[in-house]
């Protein structure tokens, strides 16, 4: 297992990447698999509760997500060739960030509730319904696959807001 870069928006040649649609993955081999390794540890370091290939720069359909909270077990998920379907027609507004746009939080209205399909870790078909952390958390990976941003859901001013800041963030660290 090996940890990564995570690509951020202030940078060009990044952004460019994250903003391409990710293509699904054929068949679900030991590659990857260790891809998926590499995301989940990747993901711990920053540290994160999801992660889209496409953030380090793989912009194919897999998910790495961990809900647990700090004094829990880990309890990692991946999701490949995720597909989302029957969302709520009740929101539900969370204040979200991303390993992506680093140190900007800002509120997001996404459906309260949305159904997952996807195979999992052995490439088995798993269906599930999301809600809470879960819901926002895939819906947020997911747009990630869709090339979309958290921050697209954001007027014009928080968007230039969170870009300024992710400038600020790189030219300090």
């Amino acid at each position: 297992m090996a940890i990564r870069r995570i690509l951020t928006i202030d940078n060009a040649a990044d952004l460019a990447t994250l903003k391409k649609i990710s293509t699904p993955v054929e068949a679900v081999t030991d590659e990857v698999r260790a891809l998926m390794d590499d995301m989940l540890e990747t993901m711990y370091d920053a540290p994160g509760i999801g992660l889209a290939a496409v953030q380090i720069g793989e912009p194919v359909r897999i998910i790495v997500m961990d809900l647990a909270r700090e004094e829990e077990e880990p309890a990692p998920r991946y999701f490949i060739n995720p597909e989302l379907f029957d969302p709520s027609e009740e929101l539900f507004v969370y204040e979200e960030g991303c390993l992506s746009v680093p140190e900007y939080f800002d509120a997001v209205e996404r459906p309260a509730r949305i159904k997952v399909r996807y195979l999992n870790y052995q490439g088995e078909k798993v269906e599930e319904e999301a809600e809470g952390l879960f819901a926002v958390c895939i819906q947020h990976e997911m747009d990630h696959l869709e090339g979309v941003l958290f921050i697209d859901h954001l007027s014009r001013l928080r968007r230039d807001r969170a870009m300024a800041k992710a400038k600020k963030v790189a030219r300090v660290a």
